[in-house]
């Protein structure tokens, strides 16, 4: 790592911290129940593909990238 990429890892790692949350809100939405409200599965549904298609909007996946030189 040098310290001219330094900017742009920032950058990076930024914009998959914003994808991130916003994953877990859509997760949080569609699971979370209230006194007055049950957890429906379709909800739930929803927002486990609304936070899939966040992570792949972002191209953050579970597999490590290969570190750079």
């Amino acid at each position: 790592m040098t310290y001219d990429d330094t900017p742009e890892r920032l950058r990076v790692l930024e914009e998959r911290v914003d994808a991130l949350t916003q994953a877990l809100r859509a997760l949080i939405d569609g699971l979370e129940g209230t006194p007055d409200r049950n957890v429906e599965s379709d909800a739930a549904a929803r927002g486990a593909r609304l936070a899939h298609e966040l992570l792949l909007s972002q191209e953050v996946s579970a597999q490590p990238r290969a570190a750079g030189p």
